[in-house]
């Protein structure tokens, strides 16, 4: 049967198999129908309904604004990472958010929502319990303008990986041509949607089965109709900038390495050589973590990055270095508050959480006090002066007047200090006081006990009461020989006897169960401790926030101080950046000298620098150089430069070679030279199909599909990795492509061996086209490097020589030369006659080793197929 539904406040919907619609506070997911049930439902009668009431239907929803702009969000997260895909109805556009880290709070997808303002959030039926009490919260907002979004709940299955993969793969999509083979496409999508961010991807996939369940904006056409999907684009954040996966990687921004011990780091890993290892110097471990936040959030938040720069600013200022070093101490004991609160919740608290969390709060009071004696004209000081609140102080005398931290440490549980409750007080003198008085009450049950009895003892055992113990005698040998009169016997322990007497129950009635009465009376104490310490719990987590903020900080100007970094100034009416004297933070680092340059790519004249020189002269780090510096400023980090001014940028997207590493001090060629392809590859349609990737195309593709007028682009030998024809054609390509959209045209350094491209005048002439080369001095068979970026062009990529010194053959490098030269003056090439004359004496021999064997007194043999089989097909190797 046809039916239309609405929904309040939104526009009507039509049938959702499959698809549950929440409305808080229940949030019990409703699972969604199977196929069968769909094509039951398909093959109904329908109902009748005129052809002018689906008119009205169909024409409102194309007229109503509301119904034409919506956006269905997709969100998923596990383990402090979240995944976002949402569909915008007003271009039929998929937008995606790679993997990101998130907070249990959310606050990045709350950024997300408050951004876009969806329609309807779809998730997983089966989440995590923040992600479960986020989204009641956000449903149950009645003030939300301008409505409180639908949240839908789609069975688990659906975000299922692989499922999700072949769901994108095998989806219709307007903009990719029929004529592509299968192949293509999965190569062509892999340029587009990070396959790697596994979140993202079972967000996307489960968006594609909301929509075409829903049958967004194809409600009323056949059911062969898919829903427009024309085009898939990555989604940023406002003020965010957008560095991918490979950018991270190839400018060793973050590397890890395998830890020699796995007993030491649960993963095995641990940071190598990289920009965050050495600017991580945080002394607590939030701040670590809000550092790697910000190394996968650069923004160009121009108050936010100034606000950084001034700590840091004044932090390096020599008459501050005896205060950094304090605040450092101080942050030094400001643990993981968040899980001491989560464990006070589940009252699962343990004696050093109180440990652990006074000394936090007593180090915040410092940080506080210390923080008032700073110029409050810097944010952070004065939201650590302010907001470190007289809660701090409240919490920290609790903790100090009530807790017995020694008592609690010899016990391994919580104990209170005297003079906090005389009724534990009373009961702990009392039992302190027992081991004499049982002594005293031993003596008097020894004289009413039978006189075989040596000696007896009366103890107390906890939960069990007072006990009279008596050493087993030899004549107690079964169980019947145990019984004494007036006794009532409990259990054999270590060949002694328990028993209950009168005296020992008169004990239990007058003193109880002293150590169980003591405990729980601890207990309940601690139990309100926790509620004083919870109710004040907003200050505490405001507290690591602020400090973690310190902590990173510190850590940067520490960094900074120890390398000469400069601050950067940020210029928005600027596009592209200026560096005056830029150093690698890195390879300065490996190298005895460093040779500093400068890069200038902030106007309109040479958007494109395309940097010729021989292998092993500086291309490649003077590239990751820009890429770095404008990295670590977009950060809030000082620079390693004399000056830089960073404009508008908005993207940093890289294809250099991502198994090269700087601790390596080898160039691009030379490690081509020593292994091979550093083995990129994406899963097809077919889980176990994998598909090599043409080296350096993926991260190409994605320049040319995302980058802007603000974008930095950095290029390394792009196109070597194939024929070299092919590879100096797609690199023109690329590079006209860019050109052709004039001043909308991408900051880009491109270096390359492909002096082809200038000889042949591939690129148009004019102001856009900037050629720069790395300067070298030939001085008779040797190379000598300056490292020094200059205006010109290369005359010779000199590879014999980078060959040379990978250890090659002189016999190869000679050949290569001859090769190159034929090639240069437009000579074919032939064999080497050497080679050859060897390659036929080897042929002959073979064939007389076959001849030799030929037994001609076989009858069977067959000289014909002899013949015909073995001589003539090495015929043309021999003549």
């Amino acid at each position: 049967m046809f039916s239309v539904g609405t929904i309040p406040g939104g526009t009507p919907q039509s049938p959702e198999p499959g698809a549950a619609s929440a409305s808080f506070p229940s949030l019990a997911p409703v699972s969604g129908r199977g196929e069968a049930e769909e094509e039951e439902d398909n093959e109904q009668e329908p109902a009748e309904v005129s052809g002018a009431a689906i008119a009205d239907v169909w024409w409102s929803r194309r007229l109503d604004p509301e119904s034409r702009e919506l956006i269905y969000l997709c969100a998923l997260w596990t383990s402090g990472y979240l995944g976002i895909a949402y569909y915008d109805t007003s271009d039929s556009t998929i937008h995606f958010m790679p993997d990101a880290p998130d907070h249990e709070s959310l606050k990045l997808l709350q950024r997300v929502l408050d951004e876009i303002n969806p329609r309807s959030v779809v998730t997983s039926a089966k989440q995590d319990e923040n992600m479960t009490r986020f989204l009641g919260k956000l449903a149950s907002q009645e003030h939300r303008e301008p409505k409180r979004p639908e949240i839908v709940f789609l069975p688990s299955v659906d975000f299922g990986l692989e499922i999700s993969k072949q769901r994108l793969l095998a989806g219709n999509y307007s903009f990719i041509p029929d004529s592509m083979t299968t192949t293509e496409k999965i190569l062509f999508l892999s340029s587009i949607i990070p396959f790697d961010c596994l979140l993202t991807v079972r967000a996307l996939g489960g968006l594609l089965k909301f929509l075409g369940r829903r049958r967004i904006g194809v409600e009323l056409e056949d059911y062969n109709v898919s829903v427009p999907i024309l085009g898939f684009k990555k989604f940023v954040l406002t003020h965010l900038v957008s560095i991918d996966q490979d950018t991270y990687s190839v400018l060793q921004i973050f590397k890890s390495e395998s830890h020699p011990s796995v007993y030491k780091v649960a993963s095995g890993l641990k940071e190598g050589l990289s920009l965050f290892g050495i600017l991580n110097r945080c002394h607590c471990k939030w701040g670590q973590k809000l550092l790697r936040l910000w190394f996968t959030r650069p923004t160009h938040d121009l108050g936010e990055l100034n606000s950084r720069l001034d700590v840091i600013q004044f932090f390096l200022l020599p008459q501050n270095l005896d205060m950094a070093q304090m605040l450092h101490r101080l942050l030094g004991h400001i643990k993981n508050v968040p899980l001491i609160l989560k464990r006070m919740k589940l009252s699962h608290t343990k004696v050093s959480d109180w440990q652990v969390l006074y000394k936090t709060v007593y180090s915040a009071l410092g940080l506080r006090d210390a923080c008032r004696s700073l110029p409050q004209s810097i944010q952070l000081f004065q939201d650590i002066a302010q907001e470190f609140s007289d809660d701090l102080h409240h919490i920290a005398s609790l903790i100090g007047k009530v807790v017995d931290f020694e008592g609690s440490l010899a016990e391994n549980r919580f104990t209170v200090l005297p003079n906090i409750d005389p009724e534990i007080d009373e009961k702990k003198r009392r039992l302190m006081g027992l081991p004499s008085f049982l002594t005293e009450v031993a003596r008097k049950e020894l004289e009413n006990l039978d006189s075989r009895i040596p000696s007896c003892s009366v103890i107390y055992i906890p939960l069990i009461g007072f006990l009279l113990c008596i050493p087993r005698l030899p004549f107690m040998v079964e169980a019947s020989d145990f019984e004494i009169e007036g006794l009532d016997f409990m259990f054999l322990s270590e060949e002694k006897l328990h028993y209950r007497s009168a005296r020992t129950k008169e004990l239990d009635a007058l003193l109880g169960d002293l150590h169980c009465d003591i405990r729980d009376q601890e207990t309940l104490l601690m139990y309100q401790l926790q509620c004083q310490v919870l109710a004040r719990a907003a200050v505490l987590t405001r507290v690591l926030d602020l400090a973690s903020r310190l902590d990173v900080l510190l850590a940067l100007a520490s960094a900074a101080r120890d390398y000469g970094y400069s601050r950067p100034r940020y210029s928005p009416q600027l596009l592209g950046v200026r560096i005056l004297n830029g150093r690698h933070p890195l390879m300065e680092l490996c190298a005895r000298t460093f040779v500093p340059n400068s890069a200038e790519c902030g106007r309109d004249k040479g958007r494109i620098k395309v940097i010729t020189g021989p292998n092993s002269s500086g291309k490649s780090i003077y590239l990751k150089q820009v890429g770095l510096i404008t990295f670590m400023a977009l950060v809030g980090s000082f620079v390693p430069a004399e000056e830089a001014e960073i404009g508008a940028v908005d993207a940093i997207f890289t294809r250099i070679h991502s198994c090269e590493s700087i601790s390596l001090g080898l160039s691009t060629f030379m490690i081509d030279l020593n292994q091979a392809d550093c083995g990129q590859c994406i899963t097809g349609l077919n889980a176990n199909e994998i598909l090599p990737c043409p080296p350096g195309t993926q991260q190409v593709a994605k320049a040319v599909n995302n980058a802007t007028k603000q974008s930095l682009v950095l290029i390394d030998e792009f196109g070597k990795g194939t024929n070299t024809v092919d590879g100096l054609a797609l690199l023109a390509a690329v590079l006209r492509h860019w050109l052709a959209l004039g001043p909308m045209c991408p900051h880009i350094f491109v270096a390359t061996n492909f002096l082809s491209l200038v000889q042949l005048q591939l690129l148009p002439q004019g102001p856009l086209v900037q050629y720069l080369t790395m300067e070298t001095c030939e001085d008779g068979d040797d190379l000598v490097f300056f490292y020094q970026v200059c205006e010109g062009i290369a005359n010779a990529s000199h590879a014999s020589y980078t060959a040379a010194q990978a250890g090659l053959p002189g016999n190869l490098i000679a050949r290569g030369k001859e090769v190159s030269d034929l090639i240069r003056s437009g000579k074919p090439i032939k064999p080497v006659k050497e080679l050859l004359k060897e390659k036929q004496m080897e042929n002959c021999q073979t064939l007389v080793d076959k001849f030799l064997k030929l037994d001609l007194e076989d009858p069977n043999l067959d000289l014909d197929i002899f013949m015909s089989q073995e001589v003539l097909p090495a015929a043309p190797g021999i003549l």
